[in-house]
């Protein structure tokens, strides 16, 4: 009989283990996609806030969290910022004659180099088409944030927004140090001198360091002259406001990087104002009610089954890591 249930007991973790890998490798892979596709057929999704002239309409589109592109989409993607839903959302805008405005509704501390750079692509394509841009400033624009907020009309922030922060951060960690306190040592073998740039088991070279100083200022380039252009302003006149540091709504307005104090609701009336009628007012995204009601739960009930979702975050993040990358972000 022991044996019978040693072989049952055994058979069990055998069918769970099977169960678990299979189910974890259609996670991994576009299982999530597809079902996306077919729960989901509209890709990007939208919805209607106001009711409205349908052939008048202004969209909504969230820039909340940090702009980094996570790799998901879909009603599975991680709560917050969703870069591949962004650029669809903006395309789809561009191509979209009755859509005559777009509100931005940021919320962030700014975030990758390229995906900022990829968002102010498409909304100064979206400008050419003759779309009015507004952006309304939540408690934070900063950095990535401002980046993407530099092409609106008009920009909105209220007194407590914090915003600024205009330049570029890169970090690598240097933990040779800590290496050589506890004995380790490492060998590395190399194509040509500048390979191990940035690498975190030595210190760098006074060749690394002005080369990685210099990809930073090209950078930091890049966003006075977006910032420039899309205030109006004089490059020397944005470089006194751009030394990284981060502005209140209202200093804001004094210096120029934001039009009015107001909330959400206040740019979207102006906005409304300046278009005419009575235009639909659509919004990008998932619908929060049902999105977190089925999305949300689905994953705690199957971090539940297979292991911490935090952990095994943190070892995607660990696999994925790709070193150090510019970011437009206000580090708090």
């Amino acid at each position: 009989m022991k044996r019978i249930i040693a072989v049952v007991v055994a058979l069990s973790l055998l069918v769970f283990g099977v169960v678990a890998s299979v189910f974890n490798t259609m996670w991994a892979s576009d299982w999530e996609n597809l079902f996306n596709e077919y729960a989901n057929p509209e890709f990007p999704p939208s919805f209607v806030v106001e009711a409205g002239d349908a052939s008048s309409r202004i969209a909504m589109l969230n820039i909340e969290g940090t702009i980094m592109d996570s790799g998901e989409s879909g009603m599975f993607a991680p709560q917050g910022y969703n870069h591949r839903l962004t650029i669809e959302a903006l395309k789809e805008i561009i191509s979209d004659d009755s859509i005559k405005g777009i509100l931005l509704n940021v919320d962030s501390p700014g975030g990758g180099v390229y995906e900022s750079a990829e968002v102010h692509k498409y909304l100064m394509e979206a400008k050419e088409a003759g779309k009015t841009i507004y952006s309304s400033m939540g408690g934070m624009a900063a950095s990535g944030g401002y980046y993407v907020s530099a092409p609106a009309d008009q920009i909105f922030a209220s007194e407590e927004t914090l915003t600024g922060s205009i330049g570029v951060i890169m970090q690598s960690i240097n933990y040779s140090q800590l290496a050589e306190d506890f004995g380790v040592e490492f060998e590395t073998y190399t194509s040509g001198d500048m390979k191990e740039m940035l690498s975190g088991t030595k210190d760098p070279t006074e060749e690394e360091t002005q080369y990685v100083q210099g990809m930073v200022d090209s950078m930091y380039q890049d966003f006075v002259t977006v910032v420039s252009e899309g205030r109006d302003m004089d490059e020397d006149e944005v470089r006194d406001l751009a030394d990284g540091r981060i502005y209140l709504g209202g200093d804001a307005v004094d210096n120029g990087l934001v039009d009015q104090i107001g909330y959400v609701e206040d740019a979207l009336s102006n906005m409304k104002e300046n278009i005419g009628g009575n235009p639909e007012v659509i919004e990008y995204g998932y619908d929060g009610a049902n999105r977190v009601s089925f999305s949300y739960k689905a994953k705690s009930f199957i971090s539940g089954l297979f292991g911490n979702t935090e952990i095994a975050q943190i070892e995607s993040l660990l696999r994925n890591r790709q070193g150090a990358a510019p970011m437009y972000l206000y580090e708090q």
